[in-house]
């Protein structure tokens, strides 16, 4: 059984952070995300079922399960990889 079976996460535009009911995710307030590289995305992230004010989002990407979301954060999008050596 995987420690996070139930825990889902959204990626959504940071400009509709306002719009998050910080009382439905597992984040306490904005400065607890975690932001894209640019600054312009985040995510969320909860337990069960998806949350309303998370659902209601206009510029949802998900929702992700725990093994997804880390594959997605170690793109470059997410995760500066420069110093990274790649394998090839």
């Amino acid at each position: 059984m995987e420690i996070f079976e139930n825990r889902r996460y959204m990626i959504l535009d940071y400009s509709e952070i306002n719009s998050v009911d910080f009382n439905q995710v597992l984040q306490k307030n904005k400065d607890e995300l975690r932001l894209s590289l640019d600054g312009s995305k985040t995510v969320v992230k909860w337990d069960g079922e998806t949350p309303s004010s998370v659902d209601s989002l206009l510029t949802k990407d998900g929702p992700y399960t725990h093994q997804e979301i880390l594959l997605i954060m170690v793109s470059d999008e997410w995760t500066d990889n420069t110093d990274t050596p790649r394998i090839r």
